[in-house]
């Protein structure tokens, strides 16, 4: 009896291709997947939770190339924890700055919504930047622009 799921029951169960799969055997992301008697992959677990840890990776923005150094490093020392951490580390203040810069733009996105309940409800004006259009509703999330009314940068004083 065979054990281990088919590269179909592993793309259904991950979410990626069976294209996706190969791909990341055949360029060293994950090692090479054991073979049935008929030469079709069989995904063990330990692959199956590598697999979601590099979709992980991958999710977050981290470079194909990065995560082979990572597979790599796990290769051919599966001790060199340091180095693994250091790639971790390093991609985790990438994925915070991201997380930050998302928050700004989702505050902005959030003031905006509200300022279209206020205009619904009677209780704001059309501002005369408002007149611009969609395009305008979203400012950038400078501190001294007024995010909700994207008025003209005004220097702030004392």
């Amino acid at each position: 009896m065979e054990t281990g799921l088919t590269i179909q029951q592993v793309a259904q169960l991950t979410g990626l291709s069976g294209h996706t799969l190969r791909y990341y055997e055949r360029n060293g992301l994950l090692e090479p997947v054991d073979r049935a008697a008929n030469g079709h992959r069989r995904y063990s677990e330990q692959d199956i939770a590598r697999i979601r840890f590099l979709t992980r990776l991958r999710t977050t923005g981290m470079p194909i190339r990065q995560m082979q150094q990572f597979a790599q490093l796990y290769r051919e020392n599966s001790q060199a924890f340091a180095d693994r951490r250091a790639i971790l580390e390093a991609h985790e203040q990438q994925v915070q700055a991201h997380i930050r810069e998302l928050n700004r733009n989702l505050a902005i996105i959030q003031q905006k919504i509200q300022y279209y309940k206020d205009l619904e409800a009677g209780k704001a004006a059309v501002l005369p930047s408002d007149q611009l259009g969609e395009l305008s509703c979203l400012a950038d999330a400078d501190p001294l622009v007024d995010p909700v009314s994207e008025a003209t940068p005004q220097v702030k004083t004392g």
